[in-house]
Formats: structure tokens, C-alpha cells, sequence
């Protein structure tokens, strides 16, 4: 079975989609983050990917209102990322009702202090948000391709108790154009015991279906709702058929 994760994206408070982390290609929605998450939670959704772009852009975090807000008018499991670069972040994501912080630049560049998260926060808080983009990792909110390879960092945080994995397909996000199911496979086989989740080019409830079958944990979508591919009511009732991930 795999977990459902809406994706909220957030910048100057509003809900926006990005198209392969390019920010000249940005969508801006007029239902709030707060509409879309009540309406999620409403359909038999229960996680959430809450993107801080202004704070991935920044370094540091910026929407600690709408985690707020969602968290305050939901009982979604916010996992939360973008601009978290200290202690101090954590425990105030935290205080602000994120039950998961993701990073991904500071796991490249600090790895030990990201090690250091995932034994004092707990390796079931903490994820390890990695940005595929031609084999490489593309950090600092989706900006800059790095020299460092995928596979060898996830080994070695993998190594030091990493349990969730968030791997996104920079060339497939917000693109609908299809899942990269060759890359979810090699994540599987090589790191069986990761909670990998999905993310990228999500256009209908067959590609959820085939990751389901490659066998990661859970799906990141986001562009495929907003653009009425996949509606809520058909993933209600897939959740029903399916059953849910405790």
C-alpha cells in the first residue's frame, strides 16, 4: 500500500506550483494553502508536503504562519521543508506544528549535521529531501546543480539510520509528462529499507499505480490536482479499495 502526500508549495503566502524549479515558470492558484489542505484532509488524505519557496530561496524560513495556520485547522502530518538551517529552525518548524522537517542542501553540504538531526530529533521526523536531476543533486531550492551523486549521499546517510527518503525528479516536476519509475526501482533495490517517497510528474492515479508496484512508501503530488488530472474523489476511493499506511 502506498501514502498519499499532497504537495502545498508556498510563496508570499500564497499556493503556487513550480515547473522544473525554474522560478520564471511559476503558477499562482487562487485556492489558499488552508483551502487546499481542509479539502485534502476532507477526502481521506492525512499527510502533507508543505514547501517554504521563499525560505529555500532565502535560507531560511519565511511561512512559519500558514505551517501554523494548516496545522492549527487540520490534523494533516505536515512534513515541512525550504530555508531550515539550524536547531533553532527545527525546534521552532516544530513548535509551529510540522511533525516532519525535509532538507536537502544541508545534507549535502553539512552532512554530519544532518546526521547529527536524525539522532537527536529522531530518524522518524527527519527527511532527507533529495532533488534528482540527471544523476546529480540540485539544491538551495532547486537553483543550483551540484557535482555530488544521489546515490552516494542517500548511502550515507542511509548508513547513519536516514528511514525517510523524499526524491523528486526535477525534469518530471510540474510537468505531468509521467513518472520516472527506473529511478524509484534503483531506490528500492539498493535502499529496501528507506521509506522512500515520489515526486515528480505525477499525472494520474496509473502512475500511483506504478509506483505502488515498484514499491516505494508513499507519492508526492501536487501539479496533477491543481490541473484537474487527478480529482480528490477518485483518490478517496482509491484510499478506500487500498486501505491505509499506519
Amino acid at each position: 500500500m502506498i501514502q498519499l502526500i499532497p504537495s502545498l508549495t508556498v510563496m508570499d503566502g500564497k499556493n503556487v506550483r513550480i515547473v522544473r524549479g525554474n522560478y520564471n515558470d511559476i503558477t499562482v492558484y487562487n485556492e489558499t494553502p488552508l483551502e487546499a489542505a481542509i479539502r485534502f484532509e476532507e477526502h481521506g488524505l492525512d499527510w502533507l508536503h508543505l514547501v517554504d519557496l521563499d525560505g529555500s530561496r532565502q535560507r531560511r524560513v519565511a511561512n512559519y504562519d500558514t505551517l501554523e495556520l494548516i496545522s492549527n485547522h487540520t490534523q494533516l502530518k505536515i512534513e515541512f521543508g525550504g530555508g531550515i538551517e539550524t536547531d533553532g529552525d527545527i525546534s521552532k518548524c516544530f513548535e509551529y506544528g510540522a511533525q516532519f522537517i525535509s532538507t536537502g542542501s544541508i545534507a549535502a553540504r553539512n552532512r554530519d549535521l544532518f546526521a547529527s538531526w536524525v539522532m537527536s530529533y529522531g530518524r522518524d521526523r527527519i527527511v532527507l529531501s533529495a532533488d534528482w536531476f540527471e544523476g546529480n543533486l540540485k539544491v538551495r531550492g532547486e537553483e543550483q546543480v551540484s557535482d555530488i551523486d544521489l546515490l552516494e549521499l542517500v548511502e550515507y546517510h542511509y548508513d547513519r539510520s536516514l528511514l525517510y527518503l523524499k526524491c523528486t525528479d526535477i525534469d518530471k516536476s510540474g510537468t505531468l509528462q509521467g513518472v520516472n519509475t527506473d529511478l524509484y526501482r534503483k531506490l528500492v533495490q539498493k535502499f529496501p529499507d528507506l521509506r522512500i517517497m515520489a515526486s515528480g510528474g505525477v499525472k494520474s492515479i496509473d502512475d500511483i499505480k506504478a509506483l505502488a508496484d515498484v514499491g516505494v512508501w508513499g507519492v508526492v503530488f501536487g501539479k496533477a490536482y491543481y490541473s484537474g488530472a487527478i480529482d480528490l474523489k477518485s483518490l478517496e476511493q482509491y484510499i478506500v479499495q487500498q486501505g491505509t499506511i499506519v
